[in-house]
């Protein structure tokens, strides 16, 4: 096995063979999730490239009759039921102040008694005032409450108005108590993860099992054993002395890539974990939407552009006056010379347009 083997096989597997969103989701398992549309929010780039004739918005339209709900595994996102089955019910220190226990649950008795709601309404009741979020800035104590219960499994996000979450109560089946159970249950959350983003250098997939403490609090002093189990059931190659790891029942496809362009989410599986970005491709890919404007080389939002099976550079799209415009970036400022590059470009800044709803630049 080589680094090109694993370079193909890193590209090949995550971008499978487009189907319908139902299956496109359950082969993932997981879609990381971020607010930013620049063009557009990161499920919506990536699921355009799993999905077929995917537009964006899709997710949110068919939300409610999807088996699928927002919750945090490795990062917030979409998780699928089965996924979410084995991360319930959240155990280990409340996400609030004993004081607040009070509160929590006489918000809990309401949401069940009124259905779903808008965390407006739910403040009009209770008032319960201001504090500082995440971001330094100051949001409704209410919310901050019930996105904690939310995370603990006890609400559900059902839709969203606006981009504003709109929950009701939610049940989940007794935590397991016996040890082979939570054993069972930690071994199929690696699973997910590595199905989403393998092959994993080993450094990616111990971080990757560590970041499962978000997923499952309760079982945080168990991960270091999962991850060692891990290193024992997966499949593993060793290449240029860094051992790579993948499903134990696949075998890595090294069939060359078509003459195909795509432009990759920052958050894609395919590039999201940039210790194996710059491995595969010899760049270090960075996100740079919160950097300082004067310190950003690729831009706000530069999504990397894959070439047959290489990231040979970057574009940040924008829409004027209802038209898709493209500013193009190349490692060491060289564009691919191959004739075919050119229309292959075309053509997927014209699906691009078409997943935006948008006419192409010069089209």
């Amino acid at each position: 096995m080589t680094l090109d083997h694993v370079r193909r096989a890193a590209v090949a597997r995550s971008l499978f063979t487009a189907t319908t969103l139902e299956r496109a989701l359950a082969t993932l398992g997981f879609v990381q999730a971020d607010p930013i549309r620049a063009p557009a929010r990161a499920q919506d780039l990536t699921l355009r490239h799993r999905v077929i004739e995917y537009r964006a918005g899709d997710l949110d339209r068919r939300y409610t009759h999807l088996d699928v709900h927002e919750d945090i595994f490795v990062n917030y996102g979409f998780v699928t039921g089965a996924v979410q089955t084995l991360m319930h019910p959240r155990g280990g220190p409340a996400p609030w102040t004993a004081a607040r226990g009070k509160i929590v649950r006489a918000l809990l008795d309401f949401v069940r008694a009124r259905g779903p709601l808008h965390p407006r309404e739910v403040d009009r009741h209770f008032s319960h005032g201001t504090v500082t979020n995440y971001w330094g800035g100051v949001s409704s104590a209410t919310t901050h409450l019930l996105d904690a219960m939310h995370y603990r499994g006890l609400l559900r996000v059902v839709r969203r108005e606006a981009g504003i979450r709109i929950y009701a109560a939610c049940e989940h089946d007794a935590r397991p108590r016996d040890a082979a159970t939570r054993r069972a249950r930690l071994d199929a959350l690696v699973d997910v993860v590595v199905g989403t983003y393998a092959p994993l250098p080993g450094a990616s997939l111990s971080m990757l099992v560590r970041r499962l403490r978000f997923a499952v609090p309760q079982w945080a002093g168990e991960l270091e054993r999962t991850l060692q189990r891990a290193t024992q059931r997966l499949a593993r190659g060793r290449v240029d002395g860094v051992d790579w790891y993948w499903p134990a029942a696949e075998a890595l496809a090294s069939d060359g890539a078509d003459d195909t362009v795509r432009l990759l989410a920052p958050f894609d599986p395919v590039v999201w974990d940039r210790r194996r970005f710059e491995m595969l491709w010899g760049w270090p890919y960075r996100f740079e939407a919160y950097t300082p404007v004067r310190k950003r080389k690729l831009g706000y939002y530069a999504l990397p552009l894959l070439w047959r099976d290489s990231v040979v550079g970057w574009a940040n799209l924008s829409v004027k006056n209802g038209t898709l415009q493209p500013t193009l970036g190349y490692i060491g400022a060289r564009r691919p010379r191959e004739r075919a590059f050119a229309p292959a470009l075309e053509e997927e800044l014209h699906r691009f347009g078409v997943f935006l709803g948008v006419h192409r630049h010069g089209a």
